[in-house]
């Protein structure tokens, strides 16, 4: 029977992993967007788009085979070792390529050769560590992972420190010549000391290999790993062509600006970390179609929210986190941007039947086609309306996105979806918003209202679900 605490706990533990980190993350953009000028917030945009497309490619799908294939006890030594030895094997063979070819692969993405060779380490420190990291996750060692997580992000948010803020006080020279390199720098060193924490895994490891389970796995694998590009497409290329269309300067404005949705994306990737894993885990529980519904009902109320809560305190936040007004030019992206990461996070919850079922490839199609919608809405609206049209394309494609794989769904695994209450939340929370940013900008004791009387609306809707939810999950106990 579903357990909504041990869910609940479980989910917190890895959205600690998630919020924290970025959190800090975050709170480094006053210190990116005064240190670093607007174009250099552009080259380091563009650092993390490439580096979000390496990792995909790197990693080829294999972290959602292994959580797949794991769950069958008579095989996991096999899987795990077969899991790490593919991506032993793969990443030594590329990473011996682009170090070899590093200048002029560089010079095709734009990027210095300097810059170029520090996203590399960073990759593969990163790779390395996908297999162990996934292998805490299954085994439920959450609070394992979460220390890593987090030392990861303290070394990071450390070095930038003392990179961007204290030496440039005690010596003003220090930052005149190329200041990005020291965020890169601060990146690699935070992501190599990570792996040698991990490094012990690979020693204990039996290495058992099957060649049977790895076709299995780069067969479930491909799928995921091409949807991981769309995805890639969907969430980076809007900056790339703002770059391309507009100038740096717009597309470092659109990308500082574009981080104050930061809210929403750290509570849809908490709430993924915890959740991927007890999706395959239920799957074969009689009621779990029942219980994913009730997740997905609950999730876009707490996304609902946010939604509200980030719209009403929009200008502080503004004013407290991105400080050189010279971003503020995008600031109008960000209720725009937060929808579309709320529908992101919808159509994740959605993908549980595809995954479950081993129909990756339906859900490769879906993400191969939001990454061609991006395209072609992007190179409309980015010349028609600037940037605007850039924050649209992620909304009209996410919004998409999750009304397909919904309509599929109901063929291939039914889910009793509330959709009536579901569009109730999203309607009313939209409407809120949207009465809040263009008729009572700035109010915050109002807006402050607004959000209070939609959570007032979802507990009186939904009490009586919850009193009887918690009361099985004691009387189980």
């Amino acid at each position: 029977m579903f357990n909504p605490r041990q869910f609940i706990k479980e989910t917190f533990i890895y959205g600690i992993a998630t919020i924290i980190p970025r959190v800090l993350n975050f709170l480094l953009v006053p210190l990116h967007t005064q240190s670093l000028p607007v174009t250099d917030y552009a080259e380091n945009t563009a650092f993390y788009v490439y580096a979000a497309f390496f990792n995909v490619l790197l990693t080829y799908g294999m972290e959602t085979s292994f959580f797949r294939f794991f769950t069958d006890r008579k095989q996991k030594d096999r899987v795990l070792g077969t899991a790490t030895i593919s991506l032993l094997i793969t990443t030594a063979f590329v990473f011996v390529v682009l170090f070899a070819q590093a200048a002029p692969i560089a010079a095709f993405v734009g990027m210095s050769t300097y810059h170029f060779t520090l996203l590399l380490g960073v990759l593969l420190c990163d790779t390395l560590v996908v297999i162990p990291f996934a292998h805490l996750r299954a085994s439920g060692k959450a609070n394992r992972f979460t220390s890593l997580k987090l030392l990861n992000v303290g070394l990071y948010t450390g070095l930038n420190l003392v990179f961007l803020w204290w030496i440039p006080r005690t010596d003003g020279l220090f930052l005149q010549d190329d200041p990005v390199q020291y965020v890169f720098i601060a990146n690699f060193v935070a992501s190599a000391t990570v792996f040698l924490f991990v490094l012990p895994f690979y020693f204990r490891l039996s290495w058992q290999w099957s060649r049977p389970i790895q076709r299995q796995m780069l067969r479930y694998g491909a799928p995921i790993m091409i949807a991981g590009l769309a995805f890639v497409v969907n969430e980076n290329l809007d900056k790339l062509l703002i770059r391309h269309y507009i100038d740096d300067a717009t597309m470092g404005a659109y990308s500082g600006c574009y981080k104050l949705a930061v809210f929403m994306t750290l509570f849809v990737q908490a709430f993924r970390l915890g959740a991927e894993p007890f999706f395959f885990k239920y799957a074969k529980q009689k009621d779990a179609p029942k219980v994913y519904a009730l997740i997905l009902k609950y999730f876009v109320i707490c996304g609902c929210v946010l939604l509200i809560g980030v719209c009403v305190f929009l200008e502080p936040l503004k004013e407290l986190l991105i400080r050189n007004e010279r971003y503020w030019i995008a600031i109008q992206i960000v209720p725009i941007v937060l929808l579309a990461n709320l529908f992101f996070g919808i159509y994740h919850n959605l993908s549980v039947w595809y995954k479950i079922t081993d129909r990756t490839q339906i859900g490769m199609y879906i993400s191969v086609g939001g990454a061609l919608a991006t395209i072609g809405l992007n190179v409309w609206l980015i010349p028609s309306i600037g940037f605007m049209g850039a924050a649209w394309a992620t909304l009209l494609t996410y919004g998409a996105m999750a009304t397909v794989s919904y309509l599929l769904s109901r063929r291939y695994y039914p889910i009793p979806y509330a959709m009536g209450r579901l569009a109730l939340y999203l309607l009313t929370s939209i409407g809120i918003a949207g009465v809040y940013i263009y008729q009572f900008p700035g109010s915050l004791y109002l807006g402050t209202l607004m959000l209070f009387v939609f959570l007032l609306l979802s507990f009186f809707l939904e009490k009586n679900e919850l009193k009887q939810l918690f009361a099985n999950d004691h009387s189980n106990r």
